[in-house]
């Protein structure tokens, strides 16, 4: 099919032979997520892959979509038109329904995703959606995804494909997407990711350096999600996972924060100076006791049945009076079932900020030294947590509500009493236990 290659000769954007970008191109995978930097290839990649896809296959419908129309059109449109063969047209573009017309039966739309539902109604093939990081929040899930797996009787062996680019802006669903397609081991997923320095000249690079902030150079040319503005724990990165898992030979720390739904808990076991989080209780619509219960179970065939306890001291409430509290309940079930139980809560609330800092020095402290891990697969909720949960607009340290948000309590309920900075005249020491 010699038309294929004239699309090659097209080349008023040059193409740079990227593997990251070839293996975008050759892979077989269904859905692929493609954070990268600005002006980097990522689009004309995708103009020419679905006109070869339309070209290639008949009685197809195939889409592109962005955010609203007047973005895919001004992106798109005048693009396509030029890459599509004229031996190959089985009739003009349709201007007002934004659609190319193929001779083999085979269609190409552009879509507007301010209204998502758009996209319903077809028995799409594949596509293509561009600056998907700022379609609204929810679409994926309610009308892109399911229109997607639409059953085609004709085809019902056929799952249609989509491209999903985009430049980051903060930590939002499409974070979300790059983090799955990166860690779930999900054969329809896969992430491609490349930076604008491996395809621009040094001189651009070097230009974009110098009239943007740092931060604003990083999400837009390096394609990083970890600039987001607001982050508490912004140095927490991949440097900070682990392999690590649970050894039962070892003590158990378990810490708490006691919020109703999602309540969250981590455990943690110390090698040295070093915390791993090497497991998480994560339990809906539940109180201590639930807590208490999987834990006993989860944990049974521990060889020391030695735990450390950390955590919220709201759940002391009622102690004083003799009354049971929410700790006195996980404390009673542990016991009988034979652990040894240590309680380190404290009393009284500490200092949110004191417990946020004693937690940021533990990730990474001033020294580049990194003394706390998480195992991002065993772990989803404390690695969520902890890359995601941000300040409340115009505070230094309130925290924004999320249902991740709950475990990065728990966690710096820990590290403020077991690692706490203590602020001293003139200086700041660490100390222990």
């Amino acid at each position: 099919m010699e038309y294929l290659s004239e699309i090659n000769k097209k080349r008023w954007y040059k193409l740079i032979d990227h593997p990251v970008q070839l293996a975008l191109v050759n892979d077989d995978v269904r859905f692929k997520v493609v954070p990268a930097g600005r002006r980097s290839g990522k689009t004309e990649r995708a103009k020419r892959y679905i006109i070869k896809q339309a070209l290639k296959n008949p009685n197809e419908q195939y889409f592109v979509a962005a955010p609203t129309i007047n973005q895919v059109k001004k992106i798109y449109w005048n693009d396509l038109k030029k890459l599509m063969p004229e031996s190959q047209k089985l009739k003009s573009p349709s201007e007002t329904e934004l659609t190319l017309f193929f001779k083999n039966g085979t269609t190409i739309t552009l879509l507007g995703l301010d209204k998502p539902e758009r996209i319903e109604g077809t028995f799409w093939s594949g596509g293509i959606i561009d600056e998907i990081a700022d379609i609204k929040e929810g679409a994926w899930e309610a009308n892109i995804s399911p229109a997607l797996d639409t059953f085609n009787p004709s085809r019902p062996d056929y799952l249609a494909w989509c491209w999903l680019i985009g430049v980051p802006d903060g930590l939002n669903f499409y974070y979300d997407m790059a983090t799955y397609s990166e860690t779930a081991n999900d054969p329809q997923w896969k992430l491609y990711h490349w930076k604008s320095s491996d395809i621009l000249p040094a001189a651009t690079i070097e230009a974009a350096k110098r009239r943007m902030s740092r931060k604003q150079y990083l999400q837009e040319y390096e394609a990083s999600f970890e600039t987001a503005t607001g982050r508490i724990y912004e140095d927490y990165s991949k440097a900070n996972h682990t392999d690590k898992i649970y050894d039962e030979n070892r003590p158990i720390i378990w810490t708490h924060d006691f919020n109703y739904t999602p309540m969250s808990s981590a455990i943690i076991q110390e090698y040295g100076n070093v915390s791993y989080v090497v497991d998480e209780i994560i339990l809906e619509s539940a109180v201590a006791k639930n807590a208490a219960m999987e834990f006993v179970q989860r944990y049974k065939d521990s060889k020391i049945k030695q735990v450390f306890l950390y955590g919220d001291p709201a759940g002391r409430a009622g102690e004083k009076h003799s009354q049971e509290s929410s700790w006195s309940s996980i404390k009673e079930i542990l016991k009988s079932d034979g652990w040894t139980v240590t309680d380190r809560i404290p009393y009284s609330t500490k200092s949110i900020m004191d417990g946020q800092n004693s937690l940021r020095a533990r990730i990474l402290n001033a020294l580049d030294e990194i003394n706390f891990y998480v195992n991002p697969s065993i772990c989803k909720y404390t690695d969520k947590g902890l890359s995601t949960t941000q300040l409340k607009d115009g505070s230094s340290f309130q925290e924004k509500d999320s249902q991740y948000q709950h475990i990065t309590t728990a966690l710096r309920y820990y590290t403020s009493v077991r690692f706490p900075i203590i602020q001293q005249i003139g200086s700041m020491k660490m100390t222990g236990h």
